[in-house]
């Protein structure tokens, strides 16, 4: 299971995570995994009043991210089968981070550490990033109602989480590679020739994943 590949694609919302994993899974015939976003109850209260719904909101990911997390270990990565995520687990403590009281905080982590001690993590990590227009841009395009009353701020704030995240990530699993994408400069998803230069950056890493097995 360990050498088996397990791509996660993260980033702050809207800078197109689902599309890029969806491409990957087709291309390279990678099981897809999709994080559960529209039935979360909490959500779109979140999106209204995020200090009221903040932790009933990540409660319910962290929950539900946990049981996908253990169907795939059970059904794909035991039978080595390959795995690309639109998410990756680590991503709750970034949101925790921002949206809960200190305290909140603190028992979350708690929960987190149980639920995740024992939970796969993937050995290929793609990191999505774009400026604050672009996001904003993509989140308008895809129009999905209760993201449009995403604050600005907010959304600038978690970009900004996810770079402190991303160089954490690095120093604590320096085995894991992190291919870091530009969203302002590669429109993936209109454009073909972009799709490919990510294609190719993946084919690198996977090269040197089969020279070391």
């Amino acid at each position: 299971m360990k050498n088996t590949p397990f791509i996660a694609v993260e980033g702050p919302i809207g800078v197109g995570k689902t599309s890029l994993a969806k491409a990957i899974s087709t291309h390279y015939q990678y099981h897809l995994l999709k994080e559960i976003v529209d039935e979360n109850p909490f959500l779109s209260k979140f999106y209204k009043n995020i200090e009221e719904w903040s932790f009933q909101t990540e409660m319910f990911f962290l929950c539900n991210r946990y049981k996908q997390l253990e169907d795939i270990q059970l059904h794909y990565l035991q039978a080595h089968n390959s795995v690309v995520a639109d998410y990756h687990i680590y991503k709750n403590m970034i949101f925790a981070g921002r949206t809960l009281t200190a305290s909140q905080y603190d028992k979350y982590k708690r929960i987190y550490d149980i639920l995740t001690v024992d939970m796969p993590k993937p050995n290929l990590l793609i990191y999505l990033h774009a400026s604050l227009p672009t996001l904003l841009k993509r989140i308008k395009l895809r129009g999905r109602e209760m993201e449009q009353q995403i604050d600005h701020n907010y959304l600038k704030q978690l970009s900004d989480d996810y770079e402190l995240a991303m160089a954490k990530w690095a120093e604590l699993y320096p085995e894991t590679p992190i291919i870091q994408i530009n969203g302002d400069e590669l429109n993936f998803v209109q454009n073909e020739e972009d799709l490919q230069v990510i294609f190719d950056k993946i084919d690198s890493e996977l090269n040197k994943r089969s020279d070391t097995d």
